[in-house]
């Protein structure tokens, strides 16, 4: 048995690729090539976080703007206006409704896989196990490829995310299923992206407003 294992492990090892895995590999390439080369990037968003448990799901839509060095504007505005705005230092979470803002460490509240939406996809195979999400059936109706990637080092707010690439828009992300470790998810879907747009760094300032409570941002 011993010796039989070993044949079917050398096999594996010398034999080529499967035409999957070449095409796994073209699609990161591309993916990675993509968002590598970024420096910022603007985009509407609709949201449905679904709470597994509660069988409850929450929808919301916005903005957002994204700017490599820990920049970014996430502007919701419905179901209820927030803002959640990080200058790379700073990260501020308004809420008007509460006339709150809470105020964390950028980096600390970034840290991780999913924390920098343009750095994380310029590097995937650093950060993520990618595999396709249906290695038989790699792509979704409209013929855009659906990866599944694992986290390497999971955190309890992501253990699994899933992403679905345009193949005729340079491979960006259409839509992407984040999976925290109750398997609770957040559905994000992307259009009318605008690559590089030249957004300017007063964008990513934010000043609270007059009379508004400053709270510390509790980061899990």
């Amino acid at each position: 048995m011993r010796g039989l294992a070993v044949l079917a492990l050398l096999a594996l090892l010398f034999s080529p690729p499967p035409a999957w895995a070449q095409e796994l590999d073209q699609v990161v390439d591309a993916l990675e090539a993509t968002y590598g080369k970024m420096t910022d990037l603007r985009a509407d968003f609709s949201q449905v976080a679904r709470n597994k448990s509660l069988g409850q799901d929450v929808k919301a839509e916005g903005t957002v703007y994204l700017k490599k060095g820990g920049k970014m504007r996430w502007e919701y505005k419905s179901p209820s206006p927030q803002q959640i705005v990080s200058d790379g230092t700073y990260l501020w979470v308004y809420t008007p409704g509460l006339n709150q803002v809470n105020k964390g460490d950028a980096p600390k509240a970034l840290a991780g896989p999913a924390g920098s939406f343009l750095q994380g996809l310029g590097k995937i195979r650093e950060e993520f196990t990618v595999r396709f999400l249906n290695p038989a059936n790699k792509t979704d109706g409209s013929g855009r490829p659906v990866l599944d990637l694992t986290p390497k080092k999971p955190t309890p707010l992501l253990t699994r995310l899933v992403l679905t690439v345009d193949p005729k828009e340079n491979y960006i992300v259409r839509q992407a299923v984040l999976y925290d470790q109750l398997q609770n998810t957040v559905t994000m879907s992307f259009n009318r992206v605008a690559i590089n747009p030249g957004l300017s760094d007063t964008l990513f300032a934010f000043t609270p407003p007059k009379g508004t409570a400053v709270v510390p941002l509790e980061i899990r």
